[in-house]
């Protein structure tokens, strides 16, 4: 147990050992790390991270992944730590063969922004593969007169391993009758030759058994043998002999299978079966076996496979001839593959950044893409181009990478997304290209407002509506999506700070609906506006806005109103008409208006009841009312018409006028009041009654003060005159012809005088009575000596009664009022 834990920690320590990490950058090129082959799986390469002077955690934030050609990763990345492991065990044979150094590439690409770092990683051959022999027990026939000094070439061991860890030299053991010499190739691994060194003689020792081994150069060395069986021919006296030792030829790597390569020729100058030359690919690796063929007897070499100039350039052939005696001679022929434009350009796309918001600043990193010609040396320059004008840009960043950038703005109402054709071209000849799609998407912003559908709303609502009844409807579009295209309805209030169309209007916020809250009137409102804003979801919200007038439509819901006469519930005025009236005397006109529009406030008037149907007419349109005959002296003296006024509304509402005509002689008669005779007795309401009594007592009392304090006046009067012995008439006699009115003591006028005064308007409404009160004449200034009448004519301050009392009655007047 203690043996076997040694030996697994030696051998971890040799592993540790043997992992080599290099970090370089070439410039801006690459990052390069080293590993061993045969790494375990999850083996620690290296932290990208601190190599690429990120925080811990970045490349998680940023969506770090690895991307390689032909999308084959051997590399896996644990974005939290930034550390690279092995992802499966390395192989460096399987992974480049022959080739070496031994390279494997990929790209850290990094979003937010988009960035990439080329990573190459080389993996070092380690002593894993021993040098083998193909044909383990060799057969060489040679004829036992062949000179001392013949080279004899032995077959190749193949080792896997490159460098010093692959085949180094070859070892022969112990012969007296050969030696070994190891020679190169010009491209290929090394052989060895048996050289003669003592005569071989058949009768002697017929045959002879050789072991070769070959050594690679690992730490410990490997090796690999096999077992040669020489075999001693009779005597045969010439070997045939090539026209040349080497042959040369040139063949396009796109040659088909079967076409001729080279013909080599060889003659013997035996006879017989001795001269018959039999042509072999001896002693050649499994490639030229499987890509060559040559004719035995024309000696025409042929391709059997297909030709790759990028993997292999040239081929060593070993060419044997062998005569029917058994003898043989070698040359060899250098083929060299030339190189023909028979690969396109290859894009392989590391990383694209989808979707792409469409407010993108310019030279925004969209793609990166790498490009690959496998034919590098005949194919030219590489041109990289877009195959339609779109808004963007290819820009090359290093060594066969590009970059796809944006150009020109974008709009994502206009074209939401794009399929860009990358066009990648050789100069050829031929020219070749490929063509490779990258779809990008774009995504939306907020850089639209709403538009609404119309430049202003009118709508209309139909007086004494229902609360909450939908009157119309806004709508707004908006060309963005998701959020940004959400709507928001809202009513703005007045600039003047009114929020009384709150009051009226309600709105829908999700689908712009708009609700009468409360119930319309046309009389009290005709129309009204009010600003409508919608608002989009967007992070920074744009808004729009837009003017709705509300027309409210009249309703018949009023009825006509009678302006004239009056119809308050009072004994109405008479309208007085002279019995001499002739047909067509205007008597008097019903005056009404009504509260709605339109057709419901047109108005006509109609005859509706009379006591005499035939005498009076009203006109239709403006309601006058004229006879229609002499007035007769058997035409009643009291004529009551009732007059209907009708609107022209949907139903057509209506209201009556009742007046009292009175016809008579003249203007002088009195006035007569009468009964309505079409009224009924009408039921007093009891609070009326009691208002009637309360006023009645008022009256009373008020009118019993007044009478209390004149009859106190009066006797106060009758004590002063008593006191100062004057005899004289308190009231003066009103029939003068002048109406003089002369001061007595108390300077007082003595009595009222009546008269008549009748008034008519001009169509004969009333007649009036009135009576003046002649009102006593106030004390005079003192110092004055004249009496002013009611007309405002003086009596002369030097008259006989005025001398003889006006200074005792103006000193009386006096006392009276001080």
């Amino acid at each position: 147990m203690a043996i076997a834990r040694r030996k697994l920690l030696q051998s971890r320590q040799v592993g540790s050992l043997l992992l080599f990490l290099c970090l370089s950058v070439v410039g801006a090129a690459a990052i390069r790390y080293s590993v061993a082959e045969e790494m375990e799986s999850g083996s620690f390469v290296a932290n990208v991270a601190k190599d690429l002077g990120l925080e811990v955690g970045k490349l998680a934030a940023r969506g770090a992944r690895l991307v390689s050609e032909g999308n084959i990763l051997h590399f896996r990345l644990h974005r939290k730590t930034g550390d690279l492991f092995v992802k499966e065990k390395l192989d460096r044979e399987s992974l480049c063969g022959k080739a070496d150094p031994c390279v494997l590439e990929f790209e850290i690409v990094l979003v937010e922004p988009l960035q990439s770092f080329r990573v190459e990683v080389r993996v070092f051959d380690i002593n894993d593969n021993a040098p083998v022999f193909l044909n383990k027990e060799p057969l060489l026939k040679i004829p036992e007169s062949t000179p001392l000094g013949s080279r004899f070439p032995l077959q190749s061991a193949q080792d896997l391993d490159v460098g010093l860890n692959g085949l180094q030299n070859y070892t022969l053991s112990a012969s007296a009758y050969f030696h070994l010499h190891t020679r190169f190739r010009s491209h290929g691994p090394k052989y060895a030759e048996l050289v003669l060194d003592k005569p071989l003689d058949r009768e002697e020792q017929p045959e002879v058994n050789l072991t070769i081994t070959a050594v690679d150069g690992g730490s410990p060395p490997k090796s690999g043998t096999a077992h040669i069986r020489v075999e001693v021919l009779d005597v045969n006296d010439h070997v045939p002999q090539f026209s040349r030792l080497v042959y040369h030829a040139q063949v396009p790597e796109n040659s088909a299978n079967g076409s001729l390569v080279a013909t080599v020729t060889a003659t013997d100058l035996d006879e017989g079966s001795n001269k018959e030359i039999t042509y072999s690919l001896a002693q050649n690796p499994e490639v030229i076996l499987q890509t060559f063929q040559i004719d035995s007897e024309t000696g025409e070499v042929r391709l059997r496979g297909s030709l790759d100039f990028e993997a292999i350039e040239t081929y060593d052939i070993d060419i044997q001839a062998t005569d029917g005696g058994g003898l043989s001679a070698h040359s060899k022929v250098l083929v060299e593959v030339v190189d023909v434009n028979d690969n396109p350009p290859e894009v392989t796309v590391s990383s694209v950044s989808s979707p792409l918001p469409e407010d993108s600043p310019l030279q925004t990193v969209v793609a990166l893409f790498s490009i690959r010609d496998r034919d590098i040396r005949v194919g030219g320059k590489i041109t990289c181009f877009l195959k339609e004008d779109l808004p963007f840009a290819v820009k090359p960043t290093f060594r066969n990478s590009y970059s796809l950038v944006t150009d020109r703005g974008m709009d994502r109402e206009a074209v939401s997304g794009y399929n860009i054709t990358l066009v990648a071209m050789d100069t050829g000849p031929p020219t070749l290209s490929s063509e490779t799609v990258i779809e990008v998407l774009i995504s939306d912003i907020n850089d639209n407002p709403p538009v609404f559908q119309e430049d202003s709303y009118i709508l209309t609502v139909q007086e004494n509506n229902s609360p909450a009844v939908f009157i119309g409807k806004v709508h707004a579009e908006d060309l963005d999506l998701g959020e940004n295209a959400q709507i928001t309805y809202s009513l703005l209030p007045p600039k003047s700070g009114d929020l009384s169309v709150f009051a009226y209007i309600s709105i829908n916020s999700d689908n712009g609906k708009l609700y009468a809250l409360r119930t319309m009137d046309y009389e009290a409102i005709q129309d009204f506006q009010f600003v409508v804003k919608s608002t989009d979801g967007g992070f920074l919200s744009l808004s729009s806005q837009v003017i709705v007038r509300v027309v409210v439509l009249d309703d018949n819901d009023n009825c006509p109103m009678i302006l004239y006469p009056l119809q308050n519930g009072t004994l109405p005025c008479n309208d007085l008409v002279p019995r001499s009236a002739e047909a067509g005397y205007l008597v008097t006109k019903v005056v009404a208006v009504d509260g709605d529009s339109g057709q419901n406030s047109w108005l006509s008037y109609h005859l509706f009841k009379a006591t005499d149907p035939g005498l009076f007419s009203v006109q239709q349109k403006n309601g006058e009312i004229r006879t229609l005959r002499q007035i007769s002296e058997r035409d009643p003296t009291m004529q009551k018409l009732i007059v209907l006024v009708q609107d022209h509304g949907q139903p057509a509402l209506s209201t009556t006028a009742s007046l009292n005509i009175l016809l008579v002689d003249g203007f002088s008669e009195p006035y007569l009041q009468f009964r309505d005779p079409f009224k009924h007795p009408t039921r007093v309401n009891p609070s009326t009654k009691y208002l009637v009594i309360s006023l009645a007592v008022l009256s009373f009392l008020f009118l019993l003060s007044v009478t209390v304090i004149f009859i106190t006046h009066i006797c106060q009067k009758i004590k002063y005159r008593e006191k100062f012995t004057i005899q004289e008439h308190f009231y003066d006699d009103c029939n003068f012809s002048n109406n003089l009115v002369q001061g007595g003591a108390s300077g007082s006028i003595s009595q009222p005088c009546p008269y008549e005064v009748s008034s008519a308007t001009g169509t004969g409404n009333c007649e009036f009575w009135f009576l003046k009160l002649l009102m006593p004449n106030f004390p005079f200034p003192r110092g004055t000596g004249e009496v002013k009448t009611e007309a405002g004519s003086s009596l002369p301050p030097d008259s006989d009664r005025n001398r003889s009392r006006g200074s005792e009655g103006h000193a009386q007047v006096s006392d009276d009022y001080m």
